[in-house]
Protein backbone atom coordinates (compact mmCIF):
# COMPACT_ATOMS: atom_id res chain seq x y z
CA UNK A 1 0.00 0.00 0.00
CA UNK A 2 1.25 3.48 -0.84
CA UNK A 3 0.17 6.57 1.08
CA UNK A 4 0.44 10.06 -0.36
CA UNK A 5 -0.07 13.20 1.71
CA UNK A 6 -2.24 16.00 0.38
CA UNK A 7 -1.68 17.91 3.28
CA UNK A 8 -29.23 2.87 27.76
CA UNK A 9 -29.14 -0.61 26.59
CA UNK A 10 -28.28 -0.51 22.95
CA UNK A 11 -30.24 -2.82 20.67
CA UNK A 12 -28.24 -5.10 18.35
CA UNK A 13 -28.48 -4.25 14.69
CA UNK A 14 -30.57 -6.52 12.52
CA UNK A 15 -28.82 -9.67 11.41
CA UNK A 16 -28.99 -10.97 7.84
CA UNK A 17 -32.07 -12.71 6.55
CA UNK A 18 -32.66 -16.29 7.57
CA UNK A 19 -31.82 -17.38 4.05
CA UNK A 20 -28.14 -16.66 4.72
CA UNK A 21 -26.31 -19.94 4.09
CA UNK A 22 -24.81 -21.42 7.24
CA UNK A 23 -21.22 -22.57 7.43
CA UNK A 24 -21.28 -26.25 8.30
CA UNK A 25 -23.64 -27.09 11.15
CA UNK A 26 -22.72 -24.33 13.59
CA UNK A 27 -25.32 -21.57 13.96
CA UNK A 28 -22.52 -19.28 15.19
CA UNK A 29 -21.01 -19.14 11.72
CA UNK A 30 -22.58 -17.83 8.53
CA UNK A 31 -20.96 -17.84 5.12
CA UNK A 32 -19.31 -14.89 3.41
CA UNK A 33 -19.32 -14.21 -0.30
CA UNK A 34 -17.27 -16.65 -2.33
CA UNK A 35 -13.72 -15.66 -3.18
CA UNK A 36 -14.37 -14.88 -6.85
CA UNK A 37 -16.62 -11.96 -5.81
CA UNK A 38 -13.42 -10.11 -4.93
CA UNK A 39 -11.38 -10.98 -8.02
CA UNK A 40 -13.65 -11.54 -11.02
CA UNK A 41 -13.40 -8.67 -13.55
CA UNK A 42 -16.92 -9.38 -14.78
CA UNK A 43 -18.38 -9.06 -11.29
CA UNK A 44 -16.46 -5.81 -10.83
CA UNK A 45 -17.90 -4.55 -14.12
CA UNK A 46 -21.40 -5.41 -12.92
CA UNK A 47 -20.71 -3.56 -9.66
CA UNK A 48 -19.60 -0.53 -11.63
CA UNK A 49 -22.79 -0.62 -13.69
CA UNK A 50 -25.37 -1.62 -11.08
CA UNK A 51 -23.94 -0.05 -7.93
CA UNK A 52 -21.57 2.84 -8.54
CA UNK A 53 -23.34 4.14 -11.65
CA UNK A 54 -26.83 3.89 -10.15
CA UNK A 55 -26.41 5.17 -6.59
CA UNK A 56 -25.42 8.50 -5.08
CA UNK A 57 -21.63 8.77 -5.05
CA UNK A 58 -19.72 11.19 -2.80
CA UNK A 59 -17.38 12.81 -5.31
CA UNK A 60 -15.63 15.93 -3.98
CA UNK A 61 -15.55 18.20 -0.97
CA UNK A 62 -17.48 21.33 -1.91
CA UNK A 63 -14.83 23.65 -0.50
CA UNK A 64 -12.21 22.11 -2.81
CA UNK A 65 -13.90 24.07 -5.61
CA UNK A 66 -13.58 27.50 -4.06
CA UNK A 67 -14.45 29.82 -6.94
CA UNK A 68 -16.10 29.83 -10.37
CA UNK A 69 -14.12 27.87 -12.92
CA UNK A 70 -12.52 25.51 -10.43
CA UNK A 71 -13.05 21.90 -11.47
CA UNK A 72 -12.22 18.36 -10.49
CA UNK A 73 -12.62 15.16 -12.47
CA UNK A 74 -13.79 12.00 -10.71
CA UNK A 75 -14.08 8.44 -11.93
CA UNK A 76 -17.43 6.92 -11.01
CA UNK A 77 -17.86 3.37 -12.18
CA UNK A 78 -16.81 3.41 -15.83
CA UNK A 79 -17.48 7.11 -16.33
CA UNK A 80 -15.42 10.26 -15.90
CA UNK A 81 -17.38 13.12 -14.32
CA UNK A 82 -16.26 16.74 -14.17
CA UNK A 83 -17.54 18.86 -11.28
CA UNK A 84 -17.17 22.62 -11.45
CA UNK A 85 -18.52 25.80 -9.91
CA UNK A 86 -20.48 28.11 -12.23
CA UNK A 87 -20.45 31.92 -12.39
CA UNK A 88 -23.21 32.09 -9.76
CA UNK A 89 -21.10 30.02 -7.38
CA UNK A 90 -23.21 26.86 -7.73
CA UNK A 91 -21.74 23.41 -8.19
CA UNK A 92 -22.46 21.63 -11.47
CA UNK A 93 -21.57 18.11 -12.64
CA UNK A 94 -21.29 16.79 -16.21
CA UNK A 95 -20.07 13.71 -17.99
CA UNK A 96 -16.51 14.58 -18.95
CA UNK A 97 -17.17 14.02 -22.65
CA UNK A 98 -17.30 16.53 -25.50
CA UNK A 99 -20.57 16.28 -27.42
CA UNK A 100 -18.79 16.65 -30.78
CA UNK A 101 -16.62 13.56 -31.23
CA UNK A 102 -16.40 12.21 -27.69
CA UNK A 103 -12.97 13.46 -26.63
CA UNK A 104 -12.37 13.77 -22.91
CA UNK A 105 -13.07 17.37 -22.04
CA UNK A 106 -10.90 17.88 -18.94
CA UNK A 107 -7.75 15.79 -18.94
CA UNK A 108 -6.37 17.06 -15.63
CA UNK A 109 -7.54 15.69 -12.28
CA UNK A 110 -8.19 19.23 -11.07
CA UNK A 111 -7.67 22.76 -12.22
CA UNK A 112 -9.28 26.10 -12.94
CA UNK A 113 -10.57 27.73 -16.10
CA UNK A 114 -11.21 31.42 -16.59
CA UNK A 115 -14.68 31.31 -18.12
CA UNK A 116 -15.39 28.12 -20.07
CA UNK A 117 -14.55 24.46 -20.54
CA UNK A 118 -12.97 23.81 -23.92
CA UNK A 119 -12.35 20.48 -25.63
CA UNK A 120 -8.64 20.13 -26.49
CA UNK A 121 -9.47 18.25 -29.72
CA UNK A 122 -11.70 20.51 -31.84
CA UNK A 123 -12.17 23.43 -29.44
CA UNK A 124 -15.86 22.98 -28.81
CA UNK A 125 -16.43 25.28 -25.84
CA UNK A 126 -19.00 25.07 -23.04
CA UNK A 127 -19.93 27.53 -20.33
CA UNK A 128 -19.89 26.48 -16.67
CA UNK A 129 -23.56 25.50 -16.88
CA UNK A 130 -22.76 23.07 -19.69
CA UNK A 131 -24.22 25.03 -22.62
CA UNK A 132 -22.35 25.00 -25.94
CA UNK A 133 -21.14 28.57 -26.46
CA UNK A 134 -18.51 28.34 -29.19
CA UNK A 135 -16.96 26.06 -31.79
CA UNK A 136 -15.04 26.57 -35.04
CA UNK A 137 -17.52 27.69 -37.73
CA UNK A 138 -20.43 27.47 -35.30
CA UNK A 139 -21.94 30.69 -36.74
CA UNK A 140 -22.31 28.89 -40.05
CA UNK A 141 -24.45 26.20 -38.38
CA UNK A 142 -27.43 28.22 -37.06
CA UNK A 143 -29.59 25.11 -36.82
CA UNK A 144 -27.55 23.73 -33.88
CA UNK A 145 -29.38 23.89 -30.54
CA UNK A 146 -26.65 25.00 -28.15
CA UNK A 147 -28.47 23.70 -25.11
CA UNK A 148 -29.36 20.36 -26.65
CA UNK A 149 -25.73 19.91 -27.79
CA UNK A 150 -24.44 20.98 -24.41
CA UNK A 151 -22.70 18.74 -21.90
CA UNK A 152 -24.63 15.86 -20.35
CA UNK A 153 -25.68 17.02 -16.89
CA UNK A 154 -25.28 14.75 -13.86
CA UNK A 155 -27.63 15.25 -10.86
CA UNK A 156 -25.81 16.73 -7.86
CA UNK A 157 -26.70 17.18 -4.20
CA UNK A 158 -24.64 18.77 -1.43
CA UNK A 159 -24.61 17.17 2.01
CA UNK A 160 -22.11 17.23 4.89
CA UNK A 161 -20.05 19.70 2.89
CA UNK A 162 -19.56 17.29 -0.04
CA UNK A 163 -20.93 17.06 -3.57
CA UNK A 164 -22.78 13.80 -4.21
CA UNK A 165 -23.61 12.87 -7.79
CA UNK A 166 -25.66 10.13 -9.39
CA UNK A 167 -25.34 8.74 -12.91
CA UNK A 168 -28.69 6.95 -12.92
CA UNK A 169 -31.35 8.08 -15.38
CA UNK A 170 -33.72 8.15 -12.40
CA UNK A 171 -31.67 8.68 -9.22
CA UNK A 172 -32.93 6.97 -6.08
CA UNK A 173 -34.18 9.09 -3.21
CA UNK A 174 -31.24 10.90 -1.64
CA UNK A 175 -33.14 11.12 1.64
CA UNK A 176 -33.77 7.38 1.73
CA UNK A 177 -30.48 6.01 0.48
CA UNK A 178 -27.93 8.53 1.78
CA UNK A 179 -29.38 10.45 4.70
CA UNK A 180 -31.29 7.28 5.56
CA UNK A 181 -27.98 5.50 6.22
CA UNK A 182 -27.28 7.94 9.05
CA UNK A 183 -30.77 7.45 10.46
CA UNK A 184 -30.41 3.67 10.24
CA UNK A 185 -27.09 3.80 12.08
CA UNK A 186 -27.71 6.56 14.65
CA UNK A 187 -31.47 6.23 15.02
CA UNK A 188 -31.92 9.95 14.37
CA UNK A 189 -30.60 12.25 11.62
CA UNK A 190 -30.33 15.09 14.15
CA UNK A 191 -27.49 13.23 15.87
CA UNK A 192 -25.38 13.77 12.74
CA UNK A 193 -26.67 17.28 12.05
CA UNK A 194 -25.28 18.46 15.39
CA UNK A 195 -21.72 18.01 14.11
CA UNK A 196 -22.41 20.64 11.41
CA UNK A 197 -19.93 18.97 9.11
CA UNK A 198 -20.70 21.33 6.23
CA UNK A 199 -19.25 24.20 8.28
CA UNK A 200 -16.02 22.45 9.23
CA UNK A 201 -12.65 23.08 7.57
CA UNK A 202 -10.19 20.63 6.10
CA UNK A 203 -7.31 20.11 8.49
CA UNK A 204 -5.60 17.24 6.70
CA UNK A 205 -6.18 14.97 3.72
CA UNK A 206 -4.40 11.69 3.08
CA UNK A 207 -4.83 9.48 0.04
CA UNK A 208 -4.28 5.73 0.23
CA UNK A 209 -3.82 3.47 -2.79
CA UNK A 210 -4.99 0.11 -1.46
CA UNK A 211 -4.34 -3.13 -3.33
CA UNK A 212 -7.62 -4.71 -2.29
CA UNK A 213 -11.22 -5.04 -3.41
CA UNK A 214 -13.59 -2.32 -2.21
CA UNK A 215 -15.84 -4.83 -0.43
CA UNK A 216 -12.98 -6.03 1.76
CA UNK A 217 -12.47 -2.44 2.91
CA UNK A 218 -16.15 -1.99 3.77
CA UNK A 219 -16.28 -5.32 5.59
CA UNK A 220 -13.23 -4.34 7.62
CA UNK A 221 -14.72 -0.98 8.57
CA UNK A 222 -18.00 -2.56 9.66
CA UNK A 223 -16.52 -4.93 12.24
CA UNK A 224 -14.15 -4.77 15.18
CA UNK A 225 -13.41 -8.46 15.69
CA UNK A 226 -9.92 -7.55 14.50
CA UNK A 227 -9.48 -4.45 16.66
CA UNK A 228 -7.85 -6.15 19.64
CA UNK A 229 -5.34 -7.75 17.27
CA UNK A 230 -4.21 -4.92 15.00
CA UNK A 231 -5.37 -1.62 16.56
CA UNK A 232 -3.48 -1.11 19.85
CA UNK A 233 -3.71 2.68 19.71
CA UNK A 234 -7.44 2.67 18.94
CA UNK A 235 -8.33 0.21 21.69
CA UNK A 236 -6.38 2.30 24.21
CA UNK A 237 -8.78 5.17 23.50
CA UNK A 238 -11.88 2.98 22.88
CA UNK A 239 -11.39 -0.01 25.20
CA UNK A 240 -14.71 -1.69 24.34
CA UNK A 241 -13.38 -2.26 20.83
CA UNK A 242 -10.89 -4.74 22.27
CA UNK A 243 -13.87 -7.03 22.94
CA UNK A 244 -14.63 -7.22 19.23
CA UNK A 245 -17.88 -5.25 19.02
CA UNK A 246 -17.80 -2.36 16.58
CA UNK A 247 -19.82 0.82 17.02
CA UNK A 248 -21.87 -0.14 13.95
CA UNK A 249 -23.06 -3.33 15.62
CA UNK A 250 -25.55 -1.36 17.73
CA UNK A 251 -28.14 1.13 16.50
CA UNK A 252 -27.50 4.50 18.10
CA UNK A 253 -24.51 3.32 20.08
CA UNK A 254 -21.26 5.25 20.28
CA UNK A 255 -18.13 3.69 21.72
CA UNK A 256 -17.10 5.37 24.99
CA UNK A 257 -13.66 6.87 25.48
CA UNK A 258 -11.38 5.32 28.07
CA UNK A 259 -11.62 7.03 31.46
CA UNK A 260 -8.02 8.22 31.21
CA UNK A 261 -8.40 9.50 27.62
CA UNK A 262 -9.06 13.23 27.36
CA UNK A 263 -9.24 13.31 23.54
CA UNK A 264 -9.43 11.21 20.38
CA UNK A 265 -5.69 11.39 19.78
CA UNK A 266 -2.90 8.89 19.26
CA UNK A 267 -1.81 9.17 22.91
CA UNK A 268 -5.22 9.95 24.42
CA UNK A 269 -4.28 13.54 25.21
CA UNK A 270 -6.62 16.49 24.83
CA UNK A 271 -7.94 17.55 21.45
CA UNK A 272 -9.62 20.89 20.66
CA UNK A 273 -12.77 21.02 22.75
CA UNK A 274 -16.07 19.67 21.57
CA UNK A 275 -17.94 21.04 18.58
CA UNK A 276 -20.62 23.59 19.52
CA UNK A 277 -23.65 21.49 18.58
CA UNK A 278 -22.63 18.30 20.35
CA UNK A 279 -24.91 17.20 23.18
CA UNK A 280 -23.68 15.77 26.47
CA UNK A 281 -24.83 12.30 25.44
CA UNK A 282 -22.54 12.45 22.40
CA UNK A 283 -19.50 13.78 24.25
CA UNK A 284 -16.58 11.38 24.73
CA UNK A 285 -18.12 9.00 22.19
CA UNK A 286 -17.08 7.67 18.79
CA UNK A 287 -19.70 6.92 16.14
CA UNK A 288 -19.14 5.27 12.76
CA UNK A 289 -21.49 5.33 9.76
CA UNK A 290 -21.26 3.43 6.49
CA UNK A 291 -23.04 5.12 3.59
CA UNK A 292 -23.11 2.53 0.85
CA UNK A 293 -21.44 2.15 -1.50
CA UNK A 294 -18.31 4.15 -0.72
CA UNK A 295 -18.37 6.50 2.27
CA UNK A 296 -17.40 6.13 5.92
CA UNK A 297 -18.19 8.92 8.40
CA UNK A 298 -16.43 8.92 11.77
CA UNK A 299 -17.73 11.26 14.47
CA UNK A 300 -15.83 12.32 17.59
CA UNK A 301 -16.51 15.36 19.80
CA UNK A 302 -13.93 17.72 18.31
CA UNK A 303 -13.61 16.61 14.68
CA UNK A 304 -15.08 14.49 11.89
CA UNK A 305 -13.24 12.04 9.64
CA UNK A 306 -14.68 11.24 6.21
CA UNK A 307 -13.43 8.40 3.99
CA UNK A 308 -14.38 8.28 0.31
CA UNK A 309 -13.55 5.15 -1.66
CA UNK A 310 -12.90 5.13 -5.39
CA UNK A 311 -12.92 1.51 -6.68
CA UNK A 312 -10.47 1.38 -9.60
CA UNK A 313 -10.16 -2.36 -10.30
CA UNK A 314 -11.18 -5.67 -8.71
CA UNK A 315 -8.01 -5.54 -6.61
CA UNK A 316 -7.41 -1.78 -6.27
CA UNK A 317 -9.24 0.93 -4.36
CA UNK A 318 -8.15 4.53 -3.80
CA UNK A 319 -9.32 5.95 -0.47
CA UNK A 320 -9.33 9.68 0.22
CA UNK A 321 -9.54 10.52 3.92
CA UNK A 322 -10.37 14.00 5.27
CA UNK A 323 -9.92 15.24 8.84
CA UNK A 324 -12.34 18.14 9.49
CA UNK A 325 -12.15 20.67 12.33
CA UNK A 326 -13.70 23.97 13.32
CA UNK A 327 -12.45 26.71 10.96
CA UNK A 328 -10.81 28.58 13.83
CA UNK A 329 -8.75 25.52 14.71
CA UNK A 330 -7.44 25.23 11.15
CA UNK A 331 -7.01 28.99 10.68
CA UNK A 332 -4.99 29.26 13.90
CA UNK A 333 -2.41 26.82 12.57
CA UNK A 334 -3.06 24.48 15.51
CA UNK A 335 -1.15 21.20 15.45
CA UNK A 336 -3.68 18.52 14.47
CA UNK A 337 -1.07 15.80 14.07
CA UNK A 338 -2.01 13.81 17.18
CA UNK A 339 -5.63 13.41 16.12
CA UNK A 340 -4.65 12.76 12.52
CA UNK A 341 -2.03 10.21 13.54
CA UNK A 342 -4.52 8.07 15.48
CA UNK A 343 -6.79 7.36 12.54
CA UNK A 344 -3.93 7.36 10.05
CA UNK A 345 -2.51 4.42 11.99
CA UNK A 346 -5.93 2.78 12.02
CA UNK A 347 -6.20 3.30 8.26
CA UNK A 348 -2.74 1.88 7.63
CA UNK A 349 -3.38 -1.13 9.85
CA UNK A 350 -6.77 -1.80 8.22
CA UNK A 351 -5.54 -1.39 4.66
CA UNK A 352 -2.52 -3.62 5.33
CA UNK A 353 -4.93 -6.28 6.58
CA UNK A 354 -7.09 -5.92 3.47
CA UNK A 355 -4.02 -6.23 1.26
CA UNK A 356 -2.99 -9.40 3.11
CA UNK A 357 -6.47 -10.79 2.49
CA UNK A 358 -6.81 -9.93 -1.20
CA UNK A 359 -4.40 -12.61 -2.56
CA UNK A 360 -6.31 -15.32 -0.69
CA UNK A 361 -9.52 -14.47 -2.52
CA UNK A 362 -8.23 -16.42 -5.53
CA UNK A 363 -7.05 -19.39 -3.48
CA UNK A 364 -8.82 -22.73 -3.70
CA UNK A 365 -9.00 -22.57 0.11
CA UNK A 366 -11.39 -19.61 -0.24
CA UNK A 367 -13.28 -20.86 -3.25
CA UNK A 368 -16.50 -21.16 -1.22
CA UNK A 369 -15.68 -18.15 0.91
CA UNK A 370 -15.06 -17.82 4.62
CA UNK A 371 -17.24 -17.38 7.70
CA UNK A 372 -18.62 -14.62 9.91
CA UNK A 373 -18.71 -15.02 13.70
CA UNK A 374 -21.69 -13.56 15.64
CA UNK A 375 -20.13 -10.11 16.12
CA UNK A 376 -19.70 -9.97 12.32
CA UNK A 377 -23.13 -11.27 11.31
CA UNK A 378 -24.29 -7.78 10.33
CA UNK A 379 -21.76 -7.92 7.46
CA UNK A 380 -24.00 -10.58 5.97
CA UNK A 381 -26.61 -7.88 5.38
CA UNK A 382 -24.04 -5.99 3.32
CA UNK A 383 -23.35 -9.12 1.28
CA UNK A 384 -27.08 -9.54 0.65
CA UNK A 385 -27.29 -5.89 -0.42
CA UNK A 386 -24.48 -6.36 -2.97
CA UNK A 387 -25.84 -9.55 -4.47
CA UNK A 388 -29.39 -8.20 -4.59
CA UNK A 389 -28.22 -5.19 -6.60
CA UNK A 390 -26.26 -7.36 -9.00
CA UNK A 391 -29.34 -9.46 -9.52
CA UNK A 392 -31.33 -6.35 -10.36
CA UNK A 393 -33.30 -5.76 -7.16
CA UNK A 394 -33.64 -2.22 -5.88
CA UNK A 395 -32.50 -3.15 -2.37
Amino acid sequence: MTTTHTESAPAPAATPAASTPTAGTSPSLIATLAGHHYTDPDIFRQEQEKIFERLWFCAVRSADLEKPGAFRTVRIGRESVVITRNRAGELRAFLNICRHRGAQLCTEESGEVRRNLQCPYHAWTYDLDGRLVAAPNLQKMPDIDRTERGLVTVPLREWLGYAWVCLADEPPSFEDTVIGAAVERLGDAACLDRYRTEGLALGRRLTYDVRANWKLIIENFMECYHCGTIHPELTEVLPEFADGFAAQYYVGHGAAFAEEATGFTVDGTEGFGRLPGIEDTQDRRYYAITVRPQVFVNLVPDHVIVHRMFPMAPDRTVVECDWLYLPEVVDSGADVSKSVELFHRVNTQDFDACERTQPAMSSRAYRAGGVLVPSEHHIGAFHHWVTDRLEGERA
